[in-house]
């Protein structure tokens, strides 16, 4: 079901503010693609049709394939999943490594899952301006 990504209703963003691990789908240069578990937070109210975020290492194999997609940024997907409850946010994703933005990434994270992570002088943030959602929530 298409869901719009700036007013997804109260249950879907609900279920984007439970704690359930996602998963990250980023293309690698070789157009197969590559699937990980990750933590994500889902502001439908940042950038033009809102924005999901990811913290993670820059020496990751997400951030390395993210970096191959170009300056225009890779087609990339989350998703989670509970019972017969799930959820897709769409999107483009891109490195982002200011302090502020990494430190915002991080306090939304700590937000939906309970815990700040450890101090990483490696962290960035993929972020994610979404074009599609989708889900049964």
């Amino acid at each position: 079901m298409a869901i719009d990504p700036r007013d997804p209703g109260d249950s879907y963003l609900g279920f984007w503010r439970e704690y359930h691990m996602c998963t990250l789908t980023t293309p690698r240069p070789d157009g197969t693609p590559h699937v990980v578990a990750v933590g994500v937070t889902y502001d439908p109210e940042g950038g033009e049709k809102g924005i999901a975020r990811v913290i993670t290492n820059k020496h990751s194999h997400k951030v390395a394939n993210v970096l191959a997609a170009g300056p225009e940024g890779a087609r990339v997907a989350v998703c989670q999943v509970d019972k017969g409850r799930w959820a897709t946010l769409e999107g483009v994703a891109t490195i982002r490594t200011e302090p502020e933005a990494v430190a915002d990434a991080v306090e939304r994270y700590a937000a939906r899952y309970g815990r700040t992570p450890t101090p990483n002088p490696d962290r960035v943030v993929i972020e994610i301006a979404l074009t599609r959602a989708m889900g049964r929530a």
